[in-house]
């Protein structure tokens, strides 16, 4: 067995919080792209295909690719929100459980929104495809298909949500005078 002083929780105790916060900003906006670009990819690819068979399609399915789209300003949004939660700390107080605590909260938040965002990226993007080629078959069927596709896009509201919640718990602690 190895000795207590390279475990994974004194490891995880000697990285610096701000290299988890920077991380989970990173990972927040990033992933957030990636979700994205995946489900505009998958609508985009079938709004295509759809609109070789009825190319008025074209210009009303692009709804889809925005809400794709605002998949990734969630990200952004959120990346700001949780930059602005950094604060400097004098180096004798950085591994202080206020400062980790701080850390890891928007580590987590960031862990949070990234990841929500991606599966409601790829959500959106499912069901913008389905709903571009329903559309192509029958034009009755956009408005009931996009009721749903906007109950999809709330996944991401809901990831910023717990994400914003999750961030408030970031308090670095106070400058002594």
């Amino acid at each position: 067995m190895v000795a207590d002083s390279s475990s994974w929780s004194t490891a995880l105790v000697k990285i610096s919080p701000y290299t988890f916060s920077a991380i989970g900003i990173a990972i927040a906006i990033g992933v957030s792209v990636l979700g994205a670009a995946w489900g505009i990819y998958i609508t985009g690819s079938s709004l295509i295909g759809a609109a070789i068979k009825a190319p008025r399609i074209t210009s009303k399915n692009l709804i889809s690719v925005i809400f794709c789209e605002a998949v990734a300003i969630y990200g952004v949004i959120v990346a700001i929100i949780l930059q602005t939660k950094l604060e400097s700390v004098p180096s004798s107080q950085i591994y202080a459980a206020e400062s980790l605590r701080a850390g890891y909260a928007i580590f987590a938040s960031g862990i949070i929104v990234g990841f929500a965002n991606l599966v409601c990226g790829l959500c959106v993007g499912i069901i913008g495809s389905s709903c571009a080629l329903s559309d192509a078959q029958n034009s009755s069927l956009f408005v009931k298909i996009l009721v749903i596709e906007i109950f999809g896009s709330a996944l991401g509201l809901f990831g910023v949500i717990v994400g914003i919640i999750m961030s408030a718990q970031a308090t670095w602690p106070a400058k002594s005078v």
